[in-house]
């Protein structure tokens, strides 16, 4: 095991009936990166990040959380992790306030009041507070899973295409909460490699259900990076599995 690493992960493979999708997925994230997952439509990179959640059992594999089995310690998992999914997973009928009470009281948390307003107020909705999610614009929604991804302080933050339709603010918002460098980890999806570009500090390009390269962004234009993406995905399979053992070195 990496000793520094906050997340790691061995070997997943992952089937949807007949269908692999994980086919055998490798790589360590370090404590306070930001690791990006980049890649085509039905590359892996959702399943990747429910599995990493807890969300879905690989039928091979392991994930281990700051050092910690999360199919033997998942209390600890749901405790390290937060997760941010391309939909909100918020309850429509319920205002963005008790949305978020409701998470506290599933997370056993002390001075639910004190977070909950903390959290409205860290996005910018304690206006919103009283209004029903199904009120809630594309990026408000987003904002109000941001703040309860953060709710009980994750160490790790999960991602998956949070950053996709939202609006100027809302984006600003996101930014923000990945704004402190060497603190909370990062693992995200996106298609976006101008948004990967700005807040990356590494990137793992997926391509059918494996890693196919992964490159540091430090001193990467964005026409660098763009340009290693292509390559990543155009490599012969041999040649992939050498360059991501290479560029993960």
């Amino acid at each position: 095991m990496t000793s520094d690493a906050a997340v790691e992960v061995r070997g997943l493979r992952v089937a949807l009936g007949d269908q692999p999708v994980l086919r055998g997925v490798d790589f360590a994230v370090a404590k306070g990166k930001r690791l990006a997952l980049v890649g085509p439509n039905g590359a892996g990179k959702s399943t990747l990040l429910r599995v990493v959640a807890g969300l879905i059992r690989p039928g091979a594999g392991e994930v281990l959380l700051e050092g910690r089995s999360l199919t033997s310690d998942p209390w600890h998992a749901r405790r390290a992790i937060g997760l941010v999914a391309h939909h909100s997973m918020l309850h429509p009928d319920l205002t963005a306030r008790e949305n978020l009470r409701v998470f506290a009281g599933l997370y056993g948390l002390d001075g639910v009041a004190e977070r909950v307003e903390a959290g409205l107020r860290q996005v910018g909705l304690e206006r919103r507070a009283d209004d029903r999610a199904a009120t809630l614009s594309r990026g408000m929604l987003q904002r109000l899973a941001l703040a309860r991804a953060l709710l009980h302080n994750p160490s790790i933050l999960l991602l998956d295409e949070a950053e996709t339709g939202l609006d100027t603010r809302a984006h600003k918002w996101l930014l923000a909460a990945l704004g402190e460098r060497g603190g909370r980890t990062v693992v995200f999806a996106s298609h976006d490699l101008g948004f990967v570009r700005e807040v990356a500090d590494e990137v793992a390009f997926l391509r059918s259900g494996r890693v196919a390269g992964r490159v540091d962004t430090a001193g990467l234009s964005l026409d660098d990076l763009g340009e290693r993406y292509a390559d990543a995905l155009a490599a012969r399979p041999a040649e992939r599995a050498g360059q991501a053992v290479g560029l993960a070195g």
